[in-house]
């Protein structure tokens, strides 16, 4: 992900249509990444023991590749960038560590809504690292926190564990934010190979003895429980994510930004054909109203802005 200096853009004519090849990548990389929420919550496992062994299967599937073809630029990190690069990866490990439990305690349309309020709080970091974060960024935001309300004072209606799997799902979001800022200056430097199987690695190595510690079970699941944490690993993790950051090289990461917020009603319609879950009826027009706040903020941010590729 980029980390030059944003520019304002003045309105949607001004971000480039992407090609049809790119188009037709995004939608399988957002259905992809779409099926995450689903799976999770259709998971008969704890969700840290999900955490960690979507962590730790993404390395081992991404390393024989990585190690093949990128050990001479793994071999020469310095130590800066194997200490940025692993801080990355405990951030990551924390966005897990938050937002899948979430889907144990809140529906899969309010859990993803409030996970894709990530780049609100990267322009937040931004503004508190002394960036310049423009008018409609924030006119964006304050749109999109009034949609946050209004989705968990909906979810509070339903339940207090529903308002906690929403506070889980915005820790997560908080996480996912600084795990992007912090993983930005790394991804200057390392390819996307390099940069994931590092941050899976270490992120796999963080999430283990806090698994452990919370006494979480790891083992002896039922098969049905392995394919679906390998089928989240394989699709919304490898497949989803490798396909998104490929339309960077030719695709506005502004469009990007735009078109992952797909992932949201993506996910809620799978829900609803795949397990049956469908969120309370106030959750979608709040949803939407967060939706709209979001894209906002990252028309306001400009054509440059680093896209919210989804951690989850």
């Amino acid at each position: 992900m980029s980390g030059q200096p944003t520019t304002p853009i003045s309105g949607l004519s001004a971000v480039p249509r992407p090609p049809g090849r790119d188009l037709v990548l995004i939608a399988v990389g957002v259905v992809a990444v779409s099926t995450s929420a689903p799976l999770i919550a259709a998971t008969a496992a704890s969700g840290l023991a999900i955490a960690f062994w979507r962590s730790a299967l993404g390395a081992l599937f991404t390393a024989p590749v990585v190690l093949v073809r990128r050990w001479t630029e793994l071999r020469s990190m310095d130590r800066r960038l194997v200490l940025v690069s692993a801080a990355a990866g405990a951030l990551l490990a924390a966005h897990f560590a938050t937002w899948v439990p979430s889907l144990t305690y809140t529906s899969v349309a309010s859990s993803t809504a409030l996970v894709a309020t990530q780049p609100l709080w990267a322009a937040l970091i931004a503004q508190a690292r002394g960036q310049h974060v423009p008018r409609r960024a924030w006119l964006g935001m304050a749109v999109a926190f009034a949609g946050v309300l209004a989705i968990t004072g909906v979810d509070f209606a339903v339940s207090t564990e529903a308002l906690f799997g929403d506070i889980l799902a915005l820790v997560g979001a908080v996480f996912a934010a600084a795990y992007v800022t912090v993983g930005a200056e790394a991804r200057q430097h390392l390819s996307t190979g390099s940069y994931t199987l590092v941050c899976y690695t270490v992120c796999g190595l963080v999430l283990l003895p806090v698994a452990l510690v919370a006494g979480v079970q790891l083992t002896g699941f039922a098969a049905i429980t392995w394919w679906q944490i390998l089928a989240l690993t394989v699709i919304a993790q490898l497949l989803g994510h490798t396909v998104l950051n490929s339309v960077l090289r030719t695709t506005s990461p502004t469009v990007l930004s735009l078109a992952i917020l797909f992932e949201m009603p993506g996910a809620t319609i799978i829900a609803a054909i795949a397990i049956g879950q469908l969120p309370p009826a106030g959750v979608i027009p709040a949803a939407a109203l967060l939706l709209v706040g979001i894209a906002l903020v990252v028309f306001g941010q400009g054509r440059d802005v680093p896209p919210s590729i989804p951690a989850e």
